[in-house]
């Protein structure tokens, strides 16, 4: 007879885990909706904006302001690809045709992003490395922001 040794904090005196009932899956949902890919390429369009806006505006040089919205774009447009792969009928047949379709757009993702990079000094004249790497990083950090800051629905307070 084989025996495994229990995982570290756990305990046998621990009660089995239940699965939820519908009506308790149901309400769990209504609490937490999903976040909208959408949301998230959204609020990245609308920052790599106000980057290159602003980086115009504090250094005086426009092409200071290109590479930073252009960083921005490197992130952007990949991920509006990524969230219409992952909006697709075809990627919500079932749950394996999910994960692959999540692991091909994610590798598309990627792709287009290494490929806008490698394409900006032909792209953008007087390229700004740094400003664009910030473009970049501003764009990429919306998700967390689109995660704290989701529509909730009506009645549920935001407790952050």
């Amino acid at each position: 007879m084989k025996t495994t040794a229990p995982l570290p904090g756990s305990t046998e005196d621990e009660p089995p885990i239940t699965p939820l009932t519908a009506e308790q899956a149901r309400h769990l949902r209504e609490l937490h909706p999903p976040v909208s890919p959408w949301w998230v390429v959204a609020g990245q369009a609308v920052v790599g904006l106000l980057a290159a806006l602003a980086a115009w505006g504090l250094t005086g040089r426009q092409n200071v302001g290109w590479s930073t919205g252009y960083g921005a774009l490197a992130v952007v447009l990949p991920a509006a690809l990524f969230a219409r792969g992952l909006t697709s009928r075809f990627s919500s047949l079932n749950a394996g045709t999910a994960a692959v379709g999540f692991m091909v757009w994610e590798m598309v993702k990627i792709a287009s992003t290494i490929a806008l990079m490698a394409l900006a000094p032909k792209l953008v004249a007087g390229l700004s490395w740094p400003a664009m790497l910030v473009g970049l990083v501003l764009a990429m950090k919306v998700y967390w922001l689109a995660l704290a800051y989701s529509p909730k629905p009506a009645g549920v307070k935001n407790e952050s």
